[in-house]
């Protein structure tokens, strides 16, 4: 008896199949499903045949049949990779916390993200111990350091797989870590320093070995540091005490003041009375000389 129709059905679709007479056998060329199969029952979509004689039999084989289905499981794999965003730390920013937590997310909308291929490298070691959470598409991730990181220049690099063996390109951020506020000297004035004049020198160097270049205010004005990190600015005085607050300000934020106190004093002494006793005195002979005088 002659076959009628020969048939096949994957994803919902369905789609009649020509006798290729070169062969003999039944067949048609098919689009394979958008998405990946990874997702799917047991990880592949469910190909069903079914074959239709002219007196009406039919007999049907899918995957779960038990010659023929294992060739009846179309895998489909796809080949966008998955998407890393580092949102915490920025590219390139200061921070004054050596144990920052570190944040990202590794998203695919289609096979999915392996969480088991989520990599995270700080400073060029692999780096356990990360969160995990998953949410629609993907997972959030973060890791904070167990021990401080060191001052100075650190990177970051994740690597993520989906399921279907796509490798994210690896994302990479660089930044700074700066415990420590920048280095201050002061060389003049000296602190208790006493004048007549209207204004005093301020002098002194500043630097900062991680976070260069630094900031420097004296009494809240800015003052120009110099490449060799020296500063020199006149300050007016008034009369009596006068605080002098210089403070130099790293570019991770972190600071160090120095205050000087300087006394403005344009008031002479004034003297009050002499006396020198004796007097007359002898000739070769000692005498006293007393002096009131104030200031």
């Amino acid at each position: 008896m002659a076959l009628k129709t020969v048939q096949v059905v994957v994803n919902g679709v369905t789609t009649q199949l020509s006798l290729n007479p070169e062969t003999g056998k039944y067949e048609a060329t098919l689009t394979a499903p958008e998405k990946s199969s990874y997702n799917q029952p047991d990880h592949y979509y469910d190909v069903t045949v079914t074959a239709l004689d002219q007196a009406g039999n039919s007999v049907s084989a899918n995957s779960k049949d038990a010659e023929l289905g294992e060739k009846l499981r179309l895998s489909v794999l796809e080949k966008t990779p998955p998407a890393i965003t580092i949102t915490e730390p920025t590219e390139s920013q200061l921070l004054t916390n050596n144990q920052p937590t570190i944040k990202f997310s590794v998203m695919d909308n289609d096979s999915g993200v392996n969480p088991e291929k989520i990599m995270l490298i700080v400073n060029g070691t692999e780096i356990s111990g990360i969160t995990k959470t998953q949410t629609t598409g993907g997972y959030n991730c973060q890791y904070a350091p167990e021990e401080p990181l060191p001052d100075g220049k650190n990177e970051v690099i994740v690597k993520a797989t989906d399921y279907d063996g796509n490798e994210a390109e690896e994302k990479k951020v660089t930044f700074t870590i700066d415990t420590v506020p920048p280095e201050l000297s002061v060389t003049a004035p000296v602190d208790g320093f006493i004048t007549n004049r209207d204004t005093v020198t301020v002098e002194g160097t500043t630097n900062d070995v991680t976070s260069s270049p630094v900031t420097l205010t004296v009494n809240g004005e800015d003052v120009t540091v110099y490449s060799d990190g020296t500063f020199s600015t006149t300050v007016s005085l008034d009369e009596g005490d006068n605080t002098i607050t210089v403070i130099s300000t790293d570019g991770a934020g972190r600071s160090t003041e120095v205050v000087r106190k300087v006394v403005k004093d344009t008031v002479p002494p004034v003297i009050s009375d002499v006396s020198l006793a004796p007097n007359p005195a002898d000739i070769g002979t000692t005498y006293l000389i007393s002096v009131d005088v104030s200031d």
